[in-house]
């Protein structure tokens, strides 16, 4: 089978002209389905960057990037949208409407599958939620909620659509240590019970033994050694 994530070669600039600054630099990485990767490395090191070019997010200037047999490289606004809807995204702030509840927050990831009807949004984000332990805050609002509720609200809308790919950007950093440990236990469950793939960005080394590779990026390269973790 071959990988789900494949990138040769790829290289990314940010800025113009005299001011234009390469933040990756020949970054090859190949990552398998279900695995669970984590990227360590020290701030600025462009981490968070190959995170959103592997989701789409950003557009991908140089070198090959295939994510799900999709080329990312050259790709339009459309094409990337599409590679989008793969995937499910947890970041540090969990990004969670304020306005909306725990339920509406997590529906708002079905609401990009329009085969989904109305009734079946609201089931399966239900679901999700007492799945992560939130079955009986379906209607609280986030804040209502403790972070680590927050988050497991955002895991649960991360998962809800059942995604190829999980990408997550430092997802414990604001929890304490407890907290952060429920999380990623939570995630690695969830992950391995829908077969789907993390890349996981993290400085929390207390959770590193979740991973089955870590691999560590330094001055926007990646380090030619990969641990493996046994």
């Amino acid at each position: 089978m071959p990988p789900i994530i494949s990138i040769y070669n790829l290289n990314h600039y940010f800025g113009h002209g005299s001011l234009r600054k390469q933040v990756l630099s020949n970054i090859n990485l190949e990552i398998n389905a279900g695995e669970i990767i984590i990227m360590t490395g020290p701030s600025g090191s462009g981490k968070t960057t190959l995170l959103t070019l592997v989701g789409g997010l950003r557009s991908t200037q140089s070198g090959s990037l295939l994510v799900l047999g999709r080329e990312l490289c050259g790709a339009s606004a459309q094409e990337l949208m599409k590679v989008r809807r793969y995937n499910g995204y947890i970041f540090q702030a969990h990004n969670l409407h304020r306005s909306l509840t725990a339920l509406q927050n997590v529906k708002m990831a079905l609401e990009l599958h329009k085969y989904i009807g109305l009734k079946k949004m609201r089931t399966l984000s239900a679901q999700m939620l007492e799945q992560v332990g939130l079955g009986n805050h379906l209607h609280y609002y986030p804040d209502q909620l403790s972070g680590g509720q927050k988050q497991r609200v955002a895991i649960a809308r991360a998962l809800v659509s059942h995604p190829q790919i999980i990408l997550a950007d430092e997802p414990t950093a604001a929890l304490d240590s407890q907290s952060g440990r429920d999380v990623v236990n939570l995630m690695q469950k969830l992950a391995k019970e829908q077969g789907c793939t993390i890349l996981m960005v993290t400085h929390d080394n207390r959770i590193l033994d979740i991973a089955d590779r870590i691999v560590h990026m330094q001055d926007g390269k990646l380090n030619s050694q990969v641990k493996l973790i046994v």
